[in-house]
Parts: C-alpha cells; sequence; structure tokens
C-alpha cells in the first residue's frame, strides 16, 4: 500500500508541475484509490501476432526522444508509455451492473444514445442449469485498425503513446464507413451531431499514471487494463476470444480474455439478430444462424426504405452513368455505324449532358448521407488507404472530364451552331477549329473511360468488408459492372433509338447492341447473384444471417425479384434471336427495360436493409435494434433517456 501511495503522490507531482501560465496539464483526482493506478512490469518485445509493442520501434524515431507534452519534463516518467496497451476482460467476474458504460459516459459527458463501452449478454442452456455470460466491450485499439485505414478524411491516428487509436470529431464528416468496417462496434456515429466519436483510451488519465475509467469503476473487478499480454495477478487466461467475439485476426485487436467457466455447448444473442454461437471440436464457438422468426416469408416492400437511399441512388446512377456515356462514345471512335451515325446527330451532347447530370446528382446524393455534408471536400484526405477516398476521386474525376468532353464537343453539335447563328450571328463558330474542338472531345472521353472505372473499382472495394461478410463476396463485382452494362445500355438505348427513329434513321443495329449489353450486364448479375445465394447457404457467419433474413423477412419480396431477373433473362434473349422489325421489338425492349429498372432497384435496396456486421451481442434494450424500433413504434423514443432516437444517418 505504501508503494502504491508513493506512486499516487509522485504521478500527481509530476503533473501538477505548472507551466509558465501557472496551470497544469491534467488535474488529478484526490479521490482515486490504489487500483486505479497503472503498475509498471516487465513487458515482451512481441505480441502474438508478431507486432513490437514497443510503438517508438515503429516510428522509427530516436531512442532518446524526449516525448514531451506542452514542453512539460515531467509527463514522460511512465517508463512504459511507448508499449503498446490494451484490456483485460475476465468474463466470469462481470456482474453486468453497466457501471463501466456509467463511468465512461460520465468521462466522455456522452448523450444517451451514444455510449463508447457498452455491456451485452450471451447465454445458454436449460433451468436449472441456466448460464449467462456478460460482455463488456469497447474500442480494443488494433494492431491494424480497418477504422483507420477506411476513413476518408483521416480522422484517426495511431497514438504512438500507449497505442491507442484516436479520432478527431471535428475532422469527421459523418459518413460512418469507419462503423462499416469495425467488427466491434467501437466508432459511434451520432446522427444529431453528424459526426463519430469513439474510446480513446483515456490517454489524459494514462499520462498521469491512471487506468481508463471504465477500468477503474468496475466493480466485480472484470476489467482491467495495462501493456499488452501481460496478465494481471490471479489470472491464468489470456485468450483471443471468447463466445460473441468476431475473429480477432481482421484487425488483431488488444484485448485480451479470461473466462474459466464452462459455458453451455450453444450460446444465443438477447439481442433481435438472428445470430447464436455453438462450440465446435476444438472448443471454440462459431457464428451459426438462429431463427428466432421461423421462415415465413414477407413482402416487406416499407422496410426496403433506409437510411442508406442516398446510396442506392447514387451507386445505380452512377454506374447507370458510366455505362450510358461509354456506349455511345467508344461504339463510335471504333466506327459502329449505327453508333457513328448517332454521333453526328443532335442528340449526342444531349446523352452526355444527361450522363454527366446523372452522375452529378449521385455525387450529390452521396454527400446528402454525410452527417455534415458542407464538409463533403474532406473526403479526398486519406486517397492512400482509404477505398472510399479513392471511390470518389475516380467518380469525381470521371464527372470532371465528362464534363470537358461535352463543353468541346458542343460546337459540331448542330443545335449548338443553331443557337450561335441566332444568338451570336455564328461569330463564336467562326472562332473554333471544329476538327481541334473535336480531337480535344475524344481526348477528354477517352481520359473519362479509366476514371469511371477506378471509381467503379474502388465503389466495389468499399463493400469487401471482413466485418460485413453478406457482402465480402466477389458478387459486389458482378452486380455493379452488371448494372454499369444492363442500366448504361437501356439509358444510352432510349435516347439512341429514338432519335434514329425521329430520324427515320435505320435503328435496328442500335436496338440489337443496346439489347445485348443489357443481356450481359443481367446475365452477369444474375450468375453473382446465384452463387453469392450458394455461399450464403453454406456459411456459418453473420452473412448466412443476413440471406436468412432475405429468405424470410423480405421473402416473398426477394423471390418475387428472382423470379423477374429470370423472366426478363428469357425475354431478352427471345428478343434478340427472333424479333425481327417493327413495332413489337420496340414494345418487347420497354417491357425488358422496366424490368430491369424495378428488380435493379429492389436489388440494391436489399443489399443495403439485409446486411448483418460482425458486431457485438447487445442487451435486452440497449443496443437491440429490435427494441429500438419497437420504441419508435409506441412513442417510447421520445423519450430522450430512453437512448433511441429518429432513425436518420
Amino acid at each position: 500500500m505504501n508503494e502504491l501511495s508513493d506512486l499516487r503522490d509522485h504521478k500527481k507531482s509530476a503533473v501538477e508541475t505548472p507551466r509558465e501560465d501557472g496551470s497544469t496539464l491534467w488535474e488529478i483526482r484526490t479521490e482515486e484509490q490504489p487500483y486505479a493506478f497503472l503498475s509498471d512490469k516487465k513487458v515482451d518485445d512481441e505480441n502474438r501476432y508478431g507486432q513490437k509493442i514497443d510503438l517508438l520501434d515503429l516510428t522509427g524515431l530516436p531512442e532518446n526522444r524526449p516525448l514531451y507534452i506542452n514542453e512539460n519534463p515531467e509527463v514522460g516518467c511512465n517508463p512504459n508509455r511507448n508499449k503498446q496497451h490494451g484490456f483485460f476482460f475476465t468474463a466470469d467476474n462481470c456482474i453486468g451492473c453497466h457501471a463501466c458504460e456509467a463511468a465512461c459516459s460520465e468521462k466522455n459527458e456522452n448523450p444517451a444514445h451514444i455510449a463508447f463501452r457498452s455491456v451485452g449478454y450471451v447465454e445458454g442452456g436449460s433451468y436449472p442449469d441456466y448460464k449467462r455470460m456478460n460482455i463488456s466491450m469497447a474500442c480494443n485499439h488494433c494492431d491494424d485498425p480497418v477504422c483507420l485505414k477506411g476513413c476518408p478524411t483521416a480522422a484517426y491516428t495511431k497514438h504512438a503513446e500507449f497505442g491507442a487509436v484516436l479520432q478527431d470529431p471535428d475532422t469527421c464528416f459523418g459518413c460512418g464507413y469507419c462503423t462499416w468496417v469495425c467488427p466491434y462496434n467501437a466508432p459511434q456515429l451520432d446522427p444529431v451531431q453528424g459526426q463519430v466519436s469513439k474510446c480513446n483510451m483515456c490517454v489524459d488519465r494514462l499520462e498521469v499514471g491512471l487506468k481508463p475509467a471504465c477500468v477503474s469503476a468496475c466493480v466485480g473487478n472484470a476489467l482491467d487494463f495495462g501493456v499488452i499480454e501481460n496478465i494481471p495477478e490471479n489470472r491464468d487466461q489470456a485468450k483471443t476470444s471468447i463466445p460473441g467475439f468476431p475473429d480477432p485476426d481482421i484487425t488483431h485487436p488488444n484485448i485480451r480474455f479470461q473466462q474459466l467457466t464452462e459455458m453451455p455447448e450453444e450460446m444465443k444473442r438477447t439481442d433481435s439478430m438472428p445470430v447464436k454461437y455453438q462450440k465446435d471440436e476444438k472448443g471454440s464457438y462459431k457464428t451459426v444462424v438462429d431463427q428466432k422468426k421461423g421462415k415465413t416469408r414477407y413482402w416487406n416492400l416499407g422496410r426496403l426504405s433506409s437510411r442508406e437511399n442516398p446510396l442506392v441512388l447514387f451507386t445505380l446512377l452512377a454506374q447507370a452513368s458510366i455505362g450510358a456515356f461509354a456506349l455511345p462514345f467508344i461504339g463510335s471512335q471504333f466506327g459502329v455505324e449505327s453508333l457513328t451515325a448517332f454521333r453526328a446527330t443532335v442528340a449526342y451532347a444531349p446523352l452526355a449532358i444527361l450522363s454527366f447530370l446523372m452522375v452529378g446528382f449521385g455525387l450529390f446524393m452521396s454527400s446528402m448521407h454525410l452527417g455534415k455534408p458542407q464538409r463533403f471536400y474532406r473526403g479526398f484526405n486519406n486517397w492512400r488507404h482509404s477505398p472510399v477516398c479513392r471511390e470518389g476521386l475516380g467518380i469525381a474525376a470521371f464527372m470532371g472530364t465528362l464534363g470537358l468532353h461535352v463543353l468541346f464537343s458542343l460546337p459540331e453539335n448542330s443545335l449548338f451552331q443553331s443557337l450561335d447563328a441566332a444568338l451570336f450571328g455564328g461569330a463564336i463558330g467562326e472562332q473554333l477549329s471544329l476538327g481541334l474542338m473535336a480531337g480535344v472531345a475524344n481526348v477528354f472521353g477517352w481520359l473519362a473511360l479509366p476514371s469511371a472505372l477506378t471509381g467503379l473499382y474502388y465503389m466495389n472495394r468499399c463493400y469487401r468488408i471482413k466485418a460485413r461478410p453478406f457482402w465480402n463476396h466477389w458478387q459486389v463485382v458482378t452486380s455493379f459492372f452488371g448494372n454499369m452494362l444492363s442500366l448504361g445500355a437501356l439509358v444510352s438505348g432510349v435516347v439512341m433509338v429514338t432519335t434514329l427513329v425521329l430520324m427515320k434513321a435505320d435503328y435496328g443495329s442500335a436496338l440489337m447492341l443496346s439489347g445485348l449489353l443489357m443481356l450481359l450486364g443481367v446475365a452477369g448479375e444474375s450468375i453473382g447473384l446465384v452463387a453469392h445465394s450458394r455461399a450464403m447457404n453454406s456459411a456459418t457467419h453473420e452473412g448466412a444471417a443476413s440471406h436468412f433474413v432475405q429468405c424470410t423477412t423480405f421473402g416473398k419480396t426477394y423471390y418475387c425479384r428472382n423470379v423477374l431477373l429470370g423472366l426478363n433473362l428469357l425475354l431478352m434473349i427471345g428478343l434478340l434471336v427472333f424479333a425481327g422489325d417493327g413495332v413489337m421489338p420496340l414494345i418487347g425492349w420497354s417491357v425488358a427495360g422496366v424490368l430491369l429498372l424495378a428488380t435493379s432497384i429492389v436489388g440494391r435496396a436489399l443489399f443495403y436493409v439485409l446486411v448483418i456486421p460482425t458486431t457485438m451481442p447487445g442487451a435486452f434494450f440497449w443496443k437491440n435494434k429490435g427494441f429500438e424500433q419497437h420504441a419508435r413504434d409506441i412513442g417510447l423514443a421520445e423519450m430522450p433517456q430512453v437512448g433511441v432516437i429518429p432513425n436518420a444517418h
């Protein structure tokens, strides 16, 4: 006890060393108990994943570099200050009192609907041998923080002191992508403030030798904290996983567990997520589907609308815009007769403008999805790592080069020439070299294509997320590129065929080419959907649970979409093989286009609504989507202390 008191007095005197203005860096509360102080121990060189625990070795900084803060030399007195720290959770000791949650929220002044640390439950067995295990979880300050790599604004940093993964809410613009990629639901998106915040490991307390607030407040001695791989006193285990904890290989989290109590073969969640955990032959628990609500199929068309609606529009419009521009442009460049003829018509520039407006509106909707749309420009800060940033750069570059292509294509457009003659007496046209303008337009047209494909590729990469297994499948590629072909061919086909019909020119080859690309796009998407369905049916992760919801909660909608998709394939094949000239092919392709639009919108809405992340178990009320919806339905959500807010981004 005397040693701990001396340590506390030393830390207090250190942090209360006054600066020039007479203030101190941090205040230490006089009522802190001895167990709240960090203990200095001998540490290993590497953790179990081979990561250096001494973080200065990773920075390349001189060993004798003083890490002062505000020029205070006393701050660096902790000998383990530059070592990777982490939490230690003893599941056997947690009594579910939520004192850690309360201490964390009090320390960080969080509102009722935000909690950096939360306690969830898993339970199993039958009376009288019924067991429940509580799990207290916050940010795990991983060795490979996917939130840091995914954030387009570069709001995250890996702290060289203590190894904390820190996030700056003032830099964040509220896209929420870090909440998608994190397997542990650590970053918290606040729809009210329009920004993300998260656990910061209480680095201000660590600087004065104190453990994080949640650890100091733990009643049952379930939480501990220190240099990673150091097992606390009176503990025997340092496992990397317990029932309900996602695969640690995703991020190499800095948390260790002890759980000695024998648990039942099957553990269920108390929240509404259709997931449970079964023990395998090695004694580890794996995720399986929990058919809580049975196999009855429903339509639930109203539930297809979600907070991700702007992304539904953005992805579909961007993909359609790329295809709509690429078809006539590439066709005319390679001398396809009907497309070359269309390029020479007055309608080519309006089609290119339509493509420009589509992708522009898509980007606008994507910006409106942000918590702080006015900060959209920050989305280009992390282009070295973030697929969101690279997606935005690619689509924005496509929009810019497409706009320049339209601009330099206008002088050879007969409508522009007529307006020039009527308004300016042809003065503009006389000063422009049409051949030069056309050449420059072609250059920007060719530049637009790689920009578009780059944006589309990284649009796919945005959804290949290990923490969302339902998305982490190559079906995303076939869906996105398939929609580019099918929807793009539909948009350009409507404009081209209509123009050629009005000009009484031959439209047969343009119609067949557009139809062929529509067929290829739908066929590619269908192949991906079949493979995805088979993969999810045989899986044992949250993706299988998403597919179960797809086949039950949205079962009638899902199977109706599949039937329409199959009928549309047969219709398009029939039109390509058997259709002749006349009005009937136009009617047939119009029906195919309507079916294509319907299946694309429903399919993309399902894509966003269905995904179940590899998140931590919730409680009966807190972090339980079922309770949140119930609270909104009956008006309980109107009470701010309940912690349920409007379902907005």
